[in-house]
């Protein structure tokens, strides 16, 4: 891919050599209303046309734009595209007939077809240096930082997305097909495609619950 990127808005992007001046904020009414409006669509709502290889490119160069203490990438992507949805939902399914081998067919393939709600889905994995001075848990924040990222760069692209877990980011065999190490974990999945219908406004914090000052 060219050094000059092009968004769906036809901005070109050249990314700045290490060491330049950057801007140390970017005012913005349309960032602020996402900011103010973000909402992720459930995955059951997503579908066709998922984003292209740049415009995917372009949201996980983003999403890895994070804070990042001593600069450690505590972190890495494995996306999941086309059929290999379906070859991930193989391995879903194998492990839910193992565990509950009386369950109904239905349910089976409901696991199987786990990520066909959408386009593209992209596991963050976190990954902790534990040789590395940067704390354990700054480093699990960071990749936790990367899937907020990566929701508002798919939205700014104009997709819909959610990030996910559910009982196949906890489960051994599952993290085996997918090649993790003993120092790595799933910090979530994230769906990204087209949303067939809006969601609607959830319950939000009340700020005067949440806020103290000292």
């Amino acid at each position: 891919m060219d050094a000059r990127d092009t968004t769906p808005n036809n901005i070109p992007y050249t990314p700045p050599e290490l060491g330049a001046s950057l801007a140390p904020a970017h005012p913005s009414v349309d960032a602020v209303n996402m900011l103010r409006l973000r909402r992720s669509c459930p995955a059951d709502m997503l579908g066709e046309p998922g984003p292209d290889a740049a415009v995917l490119e372009a949201i996980l160069t983003i999403a890895a734009r994070a804070p990042d203490h001593r600069r450690v990438t505590p972190f890495r992507f494995v996306v999941f595209e086309g059929d290999a949805r379906a070859r991930f939902g193989a391995v879903l399914k194998a492990a839910f007939v193992e565990d509950q081998p009386e369950a109904e067919a239905s349910k089976a393939e409901y696991e199987a077809a786990r990520f066909l709600r959408a386009p593209v889905v992209v596991a963050v994995v976190s990954s902790v240096d534990r040789a590395h001075r940067t704390p354990e848990w700054e480093q699990i924040l960071c990749a936790g930082a990367v899937c907020q990222n990566m929701l508002l760069a798919a939205s700014a692209h104009g997709f819909a997305a959610q990030w996910l877990t559910e009982w196949y980011a906890y489960d051994t065999r599952v993290r085996a097909a997918l090649g993790l190490g003993e120092h790595e974990r799933i910090a979530g999945f994230v769906y990204i495609g087209a949303a067939m219908q809006d969601p609607k406004e959830r319950a939000r914090p009340v700020l005067s619950d949440i806020l103290t000052r000292f």
